[in-house]
């Protein structure tokens, strides 16, 4: 059967590179093609078994070293985008880049870390990436940070990130704005701020660099070549950043 087999796969690979081959095929033997493939498939269900498992060994290649591409390149938006906050020491050669959102109860929980972290690392550089993938309300209080960078930077806007996050229950527009008219910023220049359409595409590039890193939760973390996902304290990003500065 295995030859009968390989000479219905290789007509099938004809087929597919000459088209007009392929319909030179009459309709019993298209159908008679069809059935050598199922029969085969039904006797060896492990082909596609395996076939699976080799796609999902290519696509998981392909997305690391992708993952790997934006890491390595300095000029990244990840690293550069005006898009984004800087807090610690912003010529820092020991880098970390946070995604996160301001509903999720582990951001609330590790931004502690990163606070014991800032001052006891001199070196360290964090960068924040608003990662908003927990419902409208996320997206809300993203936009409303995403302004807010234009008037608060480095402790000042840490300030703000830290009482946002340590806000009660879901947090969107509202809570966001209170936040920022604590923080002393001018509301009419937010408002002003909030309507331009460069707050959205600040936004939508820092998501779809969420989504070419693979990231599938928030807190994620790069430190030096890293992808770190979630929160996994304060011992563990000590252990990453000594790894990162080797």
């Amino acid at each position: 059967f295995a030859p009968l087999f390989r000479a219905a796969f290789a007509a099938c690979v004809i087929a597919a590179a000459a088209p007009v081959a392929a319909q030179s095929l009459t309709a019993a033997q298209k159908s008679e093609f069809d059935g050598v493939i199922k029969d085969y498939l039904m006797r060896n269900p492990e082909v596609l078994r395996d076939a699976l498992i080799e796609l999902q060994r290519k696509e998981k290649a392909a997305e690391t070293a992708a993952r790997a591409k934006i890491i390595a390149d300095p000029s990244s938006p990840l690293f550069t985008s005006a898009h984004q906050a800087v807090i610690g020491n912003p010529n820092g050669k020991l880098v970390v880049v946070e995604f996160f959102d301001y509903n999720c109860g582990y951001c609330k929980k590790a931004v502690g870390d990163l606070a014991t972290l800032l001052k006891t690392e001199p070196e360290l550089k964090v960068i924040l990436k608003d990662f908003p993938v927990l419902g409208p309300k996320s997206l809300e209080a993203a936009e409303v940070a995403l302004a807010v960078k234009t008037f608060l930077k480095g402790d000042k806007f840490f300030d703000f990130h830290q009482k946002l996050l340590a806000s009660r229950g879901q947090v969107g527009r509202a809570q966001a704005l209170a936040v920022a008219k604590e923080a002393g910023v001018d509301m009419a220049k937010l408002d002003a701020e909030l309507a331009k359409p460069a707050l959205r595409a600040g936004l939508s590039e820092s998501l779809e660099l969420g989504d070419s890193l693979g990231l599938t939760g928030t807190p994620s973390y790069i430190v030096g070549q890293e992808v770190v996902v979630g929160a996994v304290g304060l011992d563990e990003m000590k252990a990453k950043l000594a790894s990162a500065r080797k």
